[in-house]
């Protein structure tokens, strides 16, 4: 499977870590969403559009985040690619918003209830 294909399917076929067992393919799926998770910029990135409560235009983030137009837009396709954000284009700008499903698999991912101590 290319990594393109992976990266797009990485939150759909993610399993929780706490599961029995994770086959070759929920492990690297998984893998792939923290490696996209891995950089603080993106993680503030997720912030910001989380608690905005609507679409965030990504002319919108480089002030708060201190980071270049290029530095946003290849973290937002990072997080677009993996599955976290959808991209809606209103002209010449784009709109990002948490895709709705990302945030439920985020939350069962990390779900370690009962596999520790």
């Amino acid at each position: 499977m290319r990594l393109e294909a992976l990266t797009r399917e990485a939150v759909a076929c993610c399993a929780p870590l706490a599961a029995a067992t994770l086959t070759e393919d929920e492990a690297s799926a998984t893998a792939e969403l923290f490696r996209a998770l891995g950089d603080p910029a993106r993680v503030r990135i997720l912030n910001v559009i989380a608690t905005s409560g609507e679409a965030v235009c990504g002319c919108e983030l480089e002030e708060p985040l201190g980071l270049a137009q290029p530095t946003v837009s290849h973290h937002l396709k990072k997080l677009v690619e993996v599955g976290l954000l959808e991209r809606e284009q209103r002209g010449k700008w784009a709109y990002f918003t948490l895709k709705p499903d990302a945030v439920a698999k985020l939350a069962t991912v990390a779900d370690l209830k009962g596999a520790c101590c």
